[in-house]
């Protein structure tokens, strides 16, 4: 069998490129919600999510002609921000393609970040293929948000930090959109023993029907979690999860509004929807397990959202 695009060598080389530049986010006792439970606080990262770790690991990589002609990527938002934060910090021009349903609020940040965004595409498959015609016609070098070996290392420097403070835990459970935060972790991870879960809304089971099919296949997400509505799962991330045995369950958007709002008033962490996904998993009994950690991968939420949710309405 050919290795895995990303190995738990990768994610530690990654670890070494990103150390100091992003931040090492704590580890929180989320017994209160479910008896076991420790939640890797993603949402106070860089940007207010994982995605900063990829985008810094990425960066890093290129060459000087590369840079010079500019980066862009697709997005719902997280990776929007992540990616225009990044590029500002190494004085890059980048463009974000996203669609019309996307975030006002995290692409509003990743606009005042400097990044130019393009809203022209109606839903997210447009939108990649807006972002390949540009990659085209300017030869801008490609950040992708999830289906990249460097962007997927450093994504998985999340389970290395896990395994430092927890050394055995029993399940990693990862919110899962297209796959390179669960593929990461899974990379540097599952070498040590360790069970990874990835958790999808039922709206937007695009890792789980790539898992079954064997292939990625197209999606049109609908969910609450907007931070977890991917077109499709990564052919890497994929390669990557198949080879290091990670499951999936999915949970309904009620599930995913209950843990976020559990998530606010008993471990004090405003997380938006995609980050709460892992822990509705744990809160209504699709992972059980005695010890489980689960990533609250993001922060990025608009008022209107958090104050419905949060409300109940």
């Amino acid at each position: 069998m050919s290795e895995a695009p990303v190995t738990r060598a990768d994610v530690v080389r990654a670890a070494e490129t990103v150390r100091g530049r992003v931040r090492r986010t704590p580890l929180m006792d989320g017994g209160a919600l479910v008896p076991g439970l420790t939640l890797k606080a993603e949402l106070l990262q860089h940007t207010g999510s994982f995605k900063a770790r990829g985008v810094v690991n990425k960066l890093s990589a290129l060459g000087g002609e590369e840079r010079a002609r500019g980066v862009a990527g697709a997005s719902a938002g997280n990776h929007a921000i992540a990616l225009a934060w990044g590029a500002a910090a190494e004085g890059l021009e980048s463009v974000v393609f996203t669609w019309s349903s996307a975030s006002p609020f995290k692409l509003e940040r990743a606009r005042a970040l400097g990044a130019r965004i393009d809203a022209a595409a109606e839903d997210p498959s447009g939108a990649f293929v807006r972002l390949e015609g540009h990659l085209r016609e300017t030869g801008a070098s490609l950040v992708h948000p999830f289906d990249d070996p460097l962007v997927m290392a450093g994504q998985g420097t999340v389970g290395l930090e896990i395994l430092e403070d927890v050394p055995r835990p029993d399940v990693i459970a990862v919110p899962v959109g297209g796959g390179g935060l669960v593929a990461g972790i899974a990379a540097a991870v599952a070498p040590k023993g360790i069970q990874v879960i990835g958790v999808e809304p039922e709206g937007s089971p695009a890792l789980a029907l790539a898992l079954k099919t064997g292939k990625p296949v197209a999606v049109a997400p609908r969910t609450i979690a907007g931070g977890l509505d991917a077109p499709f799962a990564g052919k890497l991330a994929l390669e990557v999860c198949q080879a290091t045995g990670v499951r999936v369950v999915t949970v309904p958007d009620a599930e995913i509004e209950r843990a976020m709002r559990g998530l606010y008033a008993e471990a004090k962490l405003a997380c938006e929807p995609a980050g709460a996904a892992a822990v509705a998993a744990c809160l209504s009994g699709r992972i059980e397990a005695e010890s489980v950690v689960a990533v609250v991968s993001g922060g990025n939420v608009g008022p209107e959202i958090a104050s419905d949710i949060l409300s109940g309405t």
